[in-house]
């Protein structure tokens, strides 16, 4: 079965929890730079953060939404995570288990 004729049996689990968490990943990949700015505010703010970090809370919110409401982003995490289902399927090791099990030095 080829990844179109996949894409049309994609469970409500596959739908609405893995390929959303892949987009998580991605985006958050994506907008690091909000992410390193607002974590960064957050520790040096401490208990105000809540108050003073509204404009990198708000930057950080504006490109995570962008990316999610991508079509084109969507279908891109999509393929990645039919891809991944199918090696998964042919060797029975989730990406993340194939990936740590390389040898990282020889």
């Amino acid at each position: 079965m080829g990844l179109e004729a996949a894409e049309e049996h994609l469970r409500h689990v596959e739908k609405d929890v893995l390929i959303p968490k892949i987009m998580r990943e991605k985006a958050r990949e994506r907008c690091s730079e909000q992410v390193q700015d607002f974590t960064k505010c957050c520790k040096d703010s401490g208990i105000l953060m809540v108050v003073k970090c509204r404009k990198e809370n708000s930057a950080l919110k504006e490109c995570l939404t962008a990316h999610y409401n991508d079509p084109a982003f969507y279908e891109e995490c999509k393929m990645e995570y039919l891809k991944e289902r199918e090696e998964f399927r042919k060797t029975g090791i989730p990406t993340k288990k194939r990936l740590q099990k390389l040898p990282t030095s020889m």
